[in-house]
């Protein structure tokens, strides 16, 4: 099968090489010339045969819109592009409407495997019609990973469901990763468990909590048995919010996901203002001791 690729980032590139390693033929455009296939979007659209499919790795938002709006123009009746960034499921309906004012069809596909996706494979969740589900099958089995189909991937329901299926996949994943994290601070913090590496990496084998997640944070303390090298500084890329108001919006209960989402918040603050408050209402109700402000964070003499 030939496919386009638009956008050949870390994931993005990783997947063209995959997808050629199934022995399909893949024509890349990215706005970095040193690995773009094609000079511009305009070239891989001529140089793909009718119909064709586009896949589209950009970041979410403006320009994952952007992207569509100037494919829509390009592409004709019985072409196909498939959003497989981490677009919000609300985008998904106006992308489909603005091809299929020109007769172009559209799946939103979630995508998770990271940078390890070239050779374990990729989680695919996809939403849109079958037909069109149908028709990229042989990319979706050369991007999953090897096995049953119905294990890394899915077609979760019409547009959006794929990319709402990987918000709740990335909301859960804040929560996983958050619990890690915590219980790796209570043992380096105790005194007690003297090889907290040792014990984690006992974890990733006969226990209920093993996982891939884990096994990652096993590597990463290899590398760096105190994290040392690394700030307490964690970003979030959309999807974690999005599953939290998507919580409110259906009245689910979500404690756990939303904690952790705020924890990531927290961690952003040298000094939060918050934790300061906290501190100076334990003071005054309780004569609790407050440590002063000093030249960082945390620094300073104990008041009472």
């Amino acid at each position: 099968m030939e496919l386009g690729l638009v956008g050949l980032g870390r994931m993005g590139g990783n997947m063209r090489e995959r997808v050629r390693r199934a022995g399909h033929s893949v024509v890349g455009y990215d706005r970095n010339p040193d690995v773009s296939d094609a000079a511009s979007l305009k070239e891989l659209v001529e140089r793909l045969a009718a119909p064709r499919a586009v896949w589209v790795m950009v970041p979410a938002g403006d320009a994952t819109r952007g992207t569509v709006e100037e494919l829509a123009d390009l592409l004709d009746e019985g072409d196909l592009v498939v959003d497989g960034g981490n677009s919000r499921f609300t985008d998904d309906v106006r992308n489909a409407e603005v091809l299929a004012a020109q007769g172009v069809g559209y799946l939103d596909c979630g995508v998770s495997g990271g940078i390890w996706g070239l050779d374990v494979g990729y989680g695919l969740m996809v939403g849109g019609d079958a037909a069109n589900v149908q028709r990229m099958l042989p990319i979706f089995d050369a991007l999953r990973p090897e096995g049953p189909r119905d294990e890394g991937f899915v077609h979760a329901g019409g547009v959006g469901a794929g990319h709402y299926a990987k918000m709740v996949h990335n909301g859960i994943e804040y929560g996983l990763m958050q619990a890690y994290g915590e219980g790796y601070e209570l043992m380096a913090r105790s005194g007690i468990v003297e090889d907290v590496h040792g014990t984690m990496k006992a974890w990733s084998r006969g226990t209920v909590v093993r996982s891939w997640l884990l096994d990652l944070l096993v590597r990463a303390l290899e590398n760096d048995p105190k994290l040392a090298e690394i700030e307490g500084f964690v970003e979030d890329s959309g999807e974690g919010r999005w599953t939290v108001e998507e919580a409110i919006r259906n009245s689910v209960p979500m404690p756990a996901i939303t904690a952790a989402l705020f924890a990531r918040f927290e961690s952003r603050q040298d000094d939060s203002p918050a934790m300061k408050a906290v501190a100076a209402l334990r003071n005054q109700f309780g004569g609790h001791a407050v440590k002063s402000a000093g030249p960082t964070s945390g620094a300073g003499d104990v008041r009472t």
